[in-house]
């Protein structure tokens, strides 16, 4: 059923409030387990969620692939007779529509044979090697539409058409494991050279083991493993935490929070994550966070702008197709510096790097204690070698006031864009 249809069936029975979120998506996995094609397969999903008011009620119902109307109403309906009634916040009459998919969705459809045989040839050139690795390769291209519109005239539409590919490589030597992950999301074709590289230098440095000592250290976190302290930022950062008191930055607008040599902003405009409309229908918006360490914004969805007295910031976004929106940063980006990845190592006497963290990362706290997973010792300006059974420990709010040095190797982290940055002083522990 189309969404349209849906509305109108809601109009019909007097609800003079409601929105239709709708997600269609095709994907097509290519996997490759312990160096072999695994498996080919199609997945096409179709899901729904309707939100209406009665009385100022709210009420939430959602469906997947074929559903009765009647029954997905009367199901938000006795929702909304459970709920206290509430301000609604619905966007009025706007149209957006927007698309990446230029009509050459051809440049996935019917690849599998050119996919495999890249796959395959990426396994290859790491078992070349290493031939005593297990690699787990998958490649997925997946066309997706979301559609939004409401009983006040709105209509927002984006399709998107996307390719991710990621690479886990696993090691066992005698009772040495060890573990390095990899992957990429484009709108485009994934070079999967580029990954295989990454993977490959990151497993050069880990060819042997070193001891490290407990103390402080200067820290250098890669990209892949600092998007774990700007977690925690982007928390402190939810206009939601700033509304309830629980963010530490509850009253720090204006003021330095973090080391002056940083800067964060959102910019929803960058692709490959990009994303012109949040989830309420409220246009995105480029929006300075953090400039050189002061705090000028929070982010917001309609509730809780109207609640703090301000602007929205169009954030408001659903973290499943059955959950209310809620503020959510998209794409933050983190201001890169002017020395390369080695030149910033080259310039560390003693020190250690972080590339993979293990489990999560610090509540809006910012207290922490992380076991590094792969790690590596920094000596004289070169790396020694790969680190274990060693951990992180320290608040990740002071962290950011001890940054002396920021890569320019800004890399897209999941959809966090950031450089490798280095924090001085850090308690490294150590077992070994």
């Amino acid at each position: 059923m189309q969404p349209e249809n849906l509305l109108d069936l809601v109009k019909k029975q007097g609800i003079k409030n409601a929105e239709v979120y709708q997600v269609e998506s095709y994907s097509r996995p290519i996997c490759f387990s312990a160096n072999r094609l695994k498996q080919i397969e199609s997945s096409q999903v179709s899901g729904v969620a309707l939100r209406l008011w009665r009385d100022n009620k709210p009420g939430l119902a959602l469906a997947y692939g074929e559903f009765t109307a009647d029954d997905l109403i009367a199901k938000a309906l006795a929702v909304s007779d459970l709920n206290d009634p509430e301000e609604i916040f619905l966007n009025g009459t706007n149209n957006l529509i927007y698309s990446n998919d230029d009509g050459n969705s051809k440049r996935f459809v019917d690849q599998d044979k050119k996919i495999i045989k890249e796959g395959g040839d990426a396994i290859a050139s790491i078992l070349d090697l290493y031939p005593e690795a297990i690699v787990n390769l998958d490649v997925e291209w997946e066309r997706e539409t979301t559609t939004l519109i409401n009983t006040q005239g709105l209509y927002c539409q984006q399709k998107d058409i996307s390719q991710s590919a990621s690479v886990g490589l696993e090691l066992v030597r005698e009772e040495d494991f060890l573990g390095i992950y990899d992957g990429e999301y484009s709108h485009g074709h994934i070079d999967l050279s580029r990954i295989i590289e990454s993977v490959l230098r990151r497993l050069e440095w880990a060819e042997k083991n070193v001891a490290v000592k407990t103390g402080k250290f200067p820290v250098l976190f890669t990209p892949n493993a600092v998007v774990t302290l700007w977690d925690t930022v982007t928390e402190a950062l939810n206009g939601k935490y700033i509304l309830d008191k629980s963010s530490p930055w509850s009253e720090s607008l204006g003021k330095v929070v973090i080391s002056p040599c940083l800067t964060l902003k959102q910019q929803p405009d960058l692709k490959p994550y990009d994303c012109p409309f949040d989830d309420e229908g409220s246009m995105t918006q480029n929006l300075t966070l953090i400039e050189a360490g002061v705090l000028k914004n929070f982010y917001t969805d309609k509730k809780t702008a109207s609640k703090l007295g301000i602007s929205n910031t169009g954030n408001g976004f659903r973290t499943g197709l059955g959950a209310y929106p809620s503020p959510d940063l998209v794409n933050l980006v983190i201001s890169e510096g002017n020395k390369s990845f080695p030149e910033i190592v080259k310039n560390m006497d003693h020190g250690i790097i972080v590339d993979q963290i293990l489990g999560g990362g610090a509540d809006i706290s910012g207290d922490f204690s992380f076991n590094i997973d792969l790690g590596y010792l920094v000596h004289n300006g070169k790396i020694q070698g790969r680190i274990k059974d060693t951990m992180l420990a320290g608040n990740v709010y002071q962290c950011l006031q001890k940054v002396n040095a920021i890569a320019s190797d800004i890399v897209w982290s999941g959809a966090c864009y950031t450089p490798s940055i280095v924090v001085d002083n850090i308690s490294v522990v150590s077992d070994s």
